[in-house]
């Protein structure tokens, strides 16, 4: 089948069109300049012969979906959104690459940057699924990069929230990433479809292939349907992926739900373990304090209206009518000159003085921010109350035969805290729940390690470093 021409592009005021970046299903993409401030944006344009009540809505649910999401630094920034003289909505947002979505299939993309664009983008759907909203199209292609070759998360254009996902009519989807459930109609998307198609695109990144794609067979929508739902997945047949790693990618693409880790967040963990494995510096998890995610989308319209995340949605859907685009993969905007936040979501809540700053600032603004005044008024009381983080102050240790075990006792933590410990080489070794830490050594090894408390991006002060000498 022949390709559409593009539409032509709308006459946008203070945007002066360059030329088309690409087209899709539903949608064109065109390079534009803002005219002020001076920049080079991408804006996703609707075809006007599919635009009806129904577009809109979805269309206006994916700009305010974004505009709410896009402050975290893996996720495509939204600038502004609107709809042209001729009827056709549109979304400006920055300008990047796609250039992933075809690297990986040329070329070996090596292990640590693979393990640094998971974590990232784990932790954008992590923060999505915090703020009640699943992606529902997660793939290689809908991970762009910036200039600086940061990956982000791109194209919320079938998102749902957490909410709805029982009431929708999904317009498409991506066959090669999508889980067993959603394939077979059974959920229209959970969180445990959400780590499969993590996991399916980890696997794809390092593979340079769908996870049940086989090359030299016919690989038609049926084909990968039927094998998703019934073959074992192949290993990735890469001898420098750590057999960790490939045992994580197969747990999260099991076909029982259940058998998948819980949440993007523990996927994230267990990568960055696998960094440490290496010996590699460890990418930060960038993860919005639950403060942002309920300040966040209590002002989002009731298409986009969300309730609290729980993972006790996990498998949870009803069966959905869905039209089907088979191996079409609708287009992604191209990507950014310049980010625009000021730093991860974290931090933006990361301490009392800064709420209280915001508090006094909105005591100066209009009577319409009371309401504002008062949730963040909240957020101080609860920050308040949650007294100093703990520190760790009695590390033990026991040597076996090939490695040290090293434990202490719960210093007090809260839900959600975590121990960061650090090796003695300097470089985070693992984020972890768990008050104990092995680490192998061998006959005159001096094994030394610091724990500190994790809270909510957040360190507390670490313990006295612990050091044992092994054998010898």
């Amino acid at each position: 089948m022949s390709r559409r021409l593009p539409s032509a592009p709308p006459v946008l005021p203070g945007f002066s069109h360059v030329h088309v970046l690409g087209s899709g299903g539903f949608a064109d993409v065109f390079l534009y300049e803002q005219n002020m401030p001076r920049r080079k944006v991408a804006v996703k344009v609707m075809l006007s012969e599919i635009v009806n009540d129904q577009v809109r809505q979805m269309f206006q649910a994916e700009a305010n979906l974004m505009a709410q999401l896009s402050s975290h630094p893996s996720i495509l920034t939204v600038h502004q959104a609107g709809v042209s003289a001729d009827g056709r909505p549109y979304l400006v947002m920055e300008l990047c690459s796609p250039s992933l979505s075809d690297r990986y299939r040329r070329e070996r993309i090596p292990v640590p940057e693979v393990l640094q664009i998971g974590v990232r983008i784990g932790s954008a759907i992590e923060t999505a699924h915090r703020a009640g909203v699943l992606h529902r199209d997660i793939k290689p292609s809908n991970i762009l990069l910036t200039a600086y070759g940061n990956p982000v998360l791109s194209d919320f254009g079938i998102a749902a929230t957490l909410s709805d996902t029982g009431h929708l009519e999904a317009v498409g989807m991506s066959v090669p990433w999508s889980a067993p459930e959603v394939l077979m109609d059974e959920t229209a998307g959970t969180v445990a479809s959400e780590v499969w198609s993590l996991g399916a695109t980890i696997y794809s990144l390092l593979a340079g292939r769908s996870p049940f794609e086989i090359p030299g067979e016919s690989n038609s929508s049926t084909d990968l349907i039927t094998r998703i739902n019934r073959a074992k997945i192949e290993p990735i047949g890469r001898p420098d992926v750590p057999a960790r790693l490939e045992k994580l990618l197969q747990k999260c693409m099991s076909k029982n739900p259940a058998e998948r880790p819980a949440t993007a967040i523990e996927v994230v963990r267990q990568l960055q373990e696998v960094e440490a494995e290496l010996g590699l510096p460890q990418t930060q998890a960038e993860v919005a304090v639950d403060e942002w995610a309920v300040a966040s989308v209590g002002e989002l319209e009731d298409r986009t209206r969300v309730k609290a995340v729980s993972t006790a949605s996990r498998g949870q859907g009803a069966r959905l009518r869905r039209r089907r685009s088979g191996d079409d993969e609708s287009f992604q905007a191209v990507a950014t000159l310049q980010r625009e936040d000021d730093g991860p979501v974290g931090s933006r809540f990361g301490g009392q003085n800064r709420l209280v700053g915001i508090l006094g600032w909105i005591l100066l603004s209009s009577a319409v921010a009371v309401i504002a005044l008062g949730v963040v008024a909240v957020l101080v009381i609860v920050k308040s109350g949650s007294g100093q983080i703990p520190r760790v102050t009695d590390i033990s240790a026991v040597i076996t035969s090939n490695s040290i075990e090293f434990g202490w006792s719960d210093p007090g933590l809260l839900p959600g805290d975590s121990y960061q410990i650090t090796s003695n080489s300097g470089a985070t070794s693992s984020i972890q729940q768990a008050a104990k830490f092995s680490v192998d050594a061998r006959p005159g090894d001096r094994v030394c390690i610091t724990v500190r408390v994790n809270r909510q991006g957040t360190l507390g002060e670490p313990s006295g470093q612990k050091c044992v000498d092994f054998g010898g």
